[in-house]
């Protein structure tokens, strides 16, 4: 059987359905068969598995998944790039292509509908880039996260997810608290059609059962928000300054969350702002 290339195959497709890659969407679609060799690798993919994909684009990354889980259910924007991929790929029968915003879909309503209610699945995603930090929240946040997160991003969003304290971010805490995330492998933008601008990062997230520190979620990073809303600003100034509190209210907490008040947010670890997020839940600081 004649083994298309999967560059050759990009430009096919595109051609066949009178199609361009859209900068607005930012769609650059796989052409390294090394990267995806590495994605299913680290994706660890079996039978048993249920595969949510967002952004299939042209399906390189849905056959592949399709061929090896048991169910796959790819949510793609773009109504084209839809009509291709339940052509192309219609062969497979575990495979659910919905044309829908992944950031307007009920992640639990999906799978309830797709008859998986309560099971555990794997996100898996060559991400546009400009919609990487949302999409991730999203599913984070959904009331059935996955269990797996492997995503194509850009490195330097990857960089700031693992960064360790010196070098946090709210990005970073915000992700680290629910899982653990390892950089798998960078990826130059020639292995992209179109290439893009910048390199990217194969991330992966091991999502835990629950979050790493036992916290209310929306107050902590009120707290946390806080601390970072003046780049470089001491924790005692800014978070003052952030949640409108008085500075003797926020030296108390500070004391009683055992951290120095000119200590900056981005030295903090995860562990620490759990530690000032339970001082201020003791302290009944509003």
């Amino acid at each position: 059987m004649y083994d298309e290339s999967l560059s050759a195959r990009t430009k096919r497709l595109l051609a066949q359905y009178g199609l361009r890659p859209r900068k607005g969407l930012a769609q650059n679609f796989l052409i390294d068969h090394g990267v995806l060799d590495v994605t299913m690798e680290a994706a660890q993919i079996t039978s048993e598995d249920i595969v949510v994909e967002v952004g299939p684009g042209l399906g390189t990354l849905t056959r592949e998944l399709a061929a090896r889980a048991g169910r796959v259910i790819a949510i793609e924007l773009d109504e084209k790039l839809t009509v291709l991929l339940r052509e192309s790929l219609a062969s497979f029968t575990n495979l659910t292509i919905i044309n829908q915003d992944v950031l307007e879909t009920d992640i639990a309503e999906l799978l309830k509908s797709s008859g998986l209610e309560g099971k555990p699945y794997k996100l898996v995603a060559n991400l546009p880039y400009y919609i990487t930090q949302p999409v991730l929240r999203h599913f984070l946040e959904s009331k059935v996260k996955p269990t797996l997160i492997l995503v194509l991003m850009q490195k330097e969003v990857a960089q700031s997810i693992i960064a360790k304290p010196d070098d946090m971010s709210i990005l970073a805490v915000s992700i680290q608290l629910y899982g653990k995330p390892k950089i798998i492998k960078k990826v130059a933008p020639g292995a992209f059609y179109p290439p893009p601008d910048v390199t990217s990062a194969l991330l992966k997230i091991d999502v835990f059962p629950k979050p790493a520190v036992p916290v209310e979620i929306d107050s902590f990073f009120q707290l946390v928000r806080a601390g970072f809303c003046a780049a470089r600003k001491q924790l005692a100034n800014s978070i003052s300054q952030g949640l409108g509190i008085s500075k003797e209210e926020t030296l108390a907490i500070l004391e009683k969350g055992g951290i120095a008040p000119e200590r900056r947010a981005e030295t903090m670890s995860l562990e620490e702002w759990g530690k000032l997020w339970r001082a201020r839940e003791d302290l009944n600081v509003k």
